[in-house]
């Protein structure tokens, strides 16, 4: 099992300070990576931000959670992730999705394909995306891409590429991950309706994914890292007394319901919420809004590295 890790998920700053800021106060911390999501909502653009974050830090890993592959053609895209890549002196993760988004999509004036069709060009996507970074000259002629003589220079740093993270709740999601993934994000799996579905979001319910996971990796299971998206966090030590009560309560609802993707209460809870997690689910990479950075930080202190 790997050992358990940490990273900040951040839509970036209003400024350079405060994003470079904000990438090495989370170095300081102790966090393992600085990732960003990929959406037109509001916040920075993810390739030069993660850029900029990697360049004002040294031990930082910096990644999108996740890069939605419907926006990229893949050429130019192994191209901006293995030039971050040799930049950043190859802490690069580098996270890959279909899509959910349909706001996204609404702008871009791109079609909100159903999920087979995302899924069945995300395959096919990242096949690309490895031969370009094992060096290879690509021809490829499929049903969503087609390439010819297609080659990368300079290649990236790791071997035999960066870490990918597949992040997705589906069962075709997780025989894809089983495959093809080093970093496996778990998420609620979406509606057709791209909305996040609140029963796939239980402890019950990503014991299952792991499972599936699991029986479709086969023996490649033990060198799959498996990551948990926490959507809210609130630690109540050291808060004010409206607030610590706000997370008793919350870590109260968290128990009863059952879900990694909330971690609430007293720092001693918390922590051992994310030890009952990592035993039972085998979750080792936790990555936690950026508001609660700091909250977080002690709780990342005592348990990074165990």
């Amino acid at each position: 099992m790997h050992p358990l890790r940490f990273a900040v998920r951040s839509t970036g700053g209003r400024s350079a300070d405060s994003w470079t800021g904000r990438a090495r106060r989370a170095e300081e911390l102790g966090y393992s990576a600085l990732l960003m999501p990929d959406h037109l909502i509001s916040g920075l653009s993810p390739v030069p931000a993660i850029a900029a974050a990697a360049a004002a830090t040294t031990k930082l890993r910096v990644g999108v959670h996740v890069f939605d592959n419907d926006y990229r053609n893949p050429v130019l895209f192994a191209r901006e992730m293995a030039t971050i890549d040799v930049l950043s002196r190859g802490r690069l993760e580098l996270g890959i999705g279909a899509g959910w988004m349909r706001s996204d999509y609404r702008q871009l004036g791109m079609t909100y394909d159903p999920p087979k069709v995302r899924v069945d060009r995300l395959v096919e996507a990242i096949t690309i995306l490895k031969r370009l970074f094992a060096g290879e000259t690509v021809d490829h002629r499929g049903r969503h891409y087609r390439l010819y003589g297609a080659r990368l220079s300079p290649a990236p740093v790791q071997k035999p590429h960066p870490p990918l993270v597949v992040g997705g709740g589906g069962p075709r999601m997780m025989r894809i991950a089983a495959r093809e993934a080093d970093i496996v994000s778990f998420i609620p799996r979406m509606s057709p309706q791209g909305r996040p579905t609140l029963r796939e979001g239980t402890t019950d319910a990503t014991a299952a994914k792991v499972a599936r996971l699991k029986q479709a990796a086969g023996p490649r299971f033990e060198r799959l890292e498996l990551s948990a998206w926490v959507a809210h966090v609130n630690v109540a030590d050291g808060r004010a007394p409206f607030t610590a009560i706000a997370a008793g309560l919350e870590g109260v609802v968290a128990r009863l319901i059952g879900t990694p993707y909330l971690l609430a209460g007293s720092r001693r809870e918390i922590r051992e919420q994310i030890l009952r997690y990592r035993d039972r689910l085998g979750l080792t990479y936790w990555t936690i809004p950026a508001e609660g950075m700091d909250a977080f930080a002690p709780i990342v202190e005592a348990l990074a590295g165990r």
